[in-house]
């Protein structure tokens, strides 16, 4: 128990720093080769803040923990909004792109649902997992062909490196991103055996939270430094990645069952937040997500994270 609770204290930070030299190395390596910036944000740098989540899922998956992986696509997906916008609302209402949202939250919420359709039989099969992989296509073809996004995720804080410096922070994030994520599994299977808990509770909890706290930094110094607006766009891109690209991988496996709670507790809370969200961003006449509905998710997540002590300490028998 010792050794996995250390595993998990390297691995939570070592997974989050080097995801971000890997996607330094990866967005400068792109532009060395002659790639804009335009296709740099849009490509390498949106999937690559996904890379926590990726790595952490295919290492479960491999190792036949399939409902750790479901839980962290779901659990980060939660994280995101409940948390990392809540909080970052709760520092300073967020400014809105109305033509922006108009286009992106209506996608991200048939994403949703779409996730929700693969999920609803208990059973991610192969077919569903080429059905997500296959919508993930599709959204990527949407946001190139729509320039307003282009335009808003151009990238200009791309690393200054040299091409060699570029590979080796490449390499060097790949193969740390590998490590620490086996570690970061391995630790976080040992504890819930340990506690007596399924690795779904334990991949929407802590591997949950721990790899979105690179979407939680990121959002809070946008706040901060007074670029509210930077934060939605990486929750709506984050989460819609999850789904499309994270929440499948079991599946590309092996044939994967899980608990009927990751639908009807864990998945049901992903549909209530994004469809709060898109309520918030789509429907009201301001332009702004105020305090008050940075309150309302971070309430939303507290009352999440107590639904599932209480289901930890009274498990439901299915």
């Amino acid at each position: 128990m010792l050794y996995a609770l250390l595993a998990l204290a390297a691995g939570l930070p070592l997974l989050i720093w080097s995801a971000d030299r890997f996607i330094g190395g990866a967005a400068a390596t792109a532009r060395n080769a002659g790639m804009s910036p335009l296709l740099i944000g849009m490509t390498i740098v949106s999937i690559g803040t996904s890379a926590p989540e990726i790595l952490v899922s295919t290492m479960a998956a491999f190792e036949g923990n399939g409902g750790l992986a479901i839980g962290n696509a779901l659990g980060s997906n939660i994280a995101n909004i409940g948390l990392v916008l809540g909080i970052t609302a709760l520092i300073a209402p967020i400014p809105i792109n109305r033509q922006l949202m108009n286009k992106e939250v209506p996608l991200l919420l048939a994403v949703t649902l779409l996730a929700g359709y693969t999920l609803y039989d208990g059973v991610l099969t192969l077919m569903d997992a080429v059905l997500l992989f296959a919508a993930l296509g599709v959204t990527l073809w949407l946001l190139f062909r729509n320039p307003d996004v282009l335009e808003a995720n151009e990238d200009d804080e791309i690393p200054d490196y040299t091409p060699r410096q570029a590979w080796i922070w490449l390499v060097i994030g790949l193969v740390l991103l590998i490590a620490s994520s086996r570690l970061l599994v391995w630790g976080a299977v040992i504890i819930a055996q340990e506690l007596g808990v399924s690795d779904l509770i334990i991949g929407l909890t802590i591997v949950a939270i721990g790899t979105s706290l690179p979407e939680l930094a990121a959002s809070v110094a946008s706040a901060l430094k007074g670029h509210h607006d930077i934060a939605i766009g990486n929750v709506i891109g984050s989460n819609t990645f999850n789904l499309l690209a994270v929440l499948p991988i079991p599946g590309l496996v092996a044939q994967t069952s899980f608990e009927a709670a990751a639908f009807s507790r864990d998945y049901l809370s992903v549909f209530i937040l994004t469809a709060l969200l898109a309520i918030f961003l789509l429907w009201r006449r301001h332009t702004r997500l105020t305090r008050f509905e940075g309150f309302t998710f971070v309430g939303i997540y507290i009352a999440y994270l107590a639904w599932l002590y209480r289901d930890t300490l009274y498990p439901v028998v299915n």
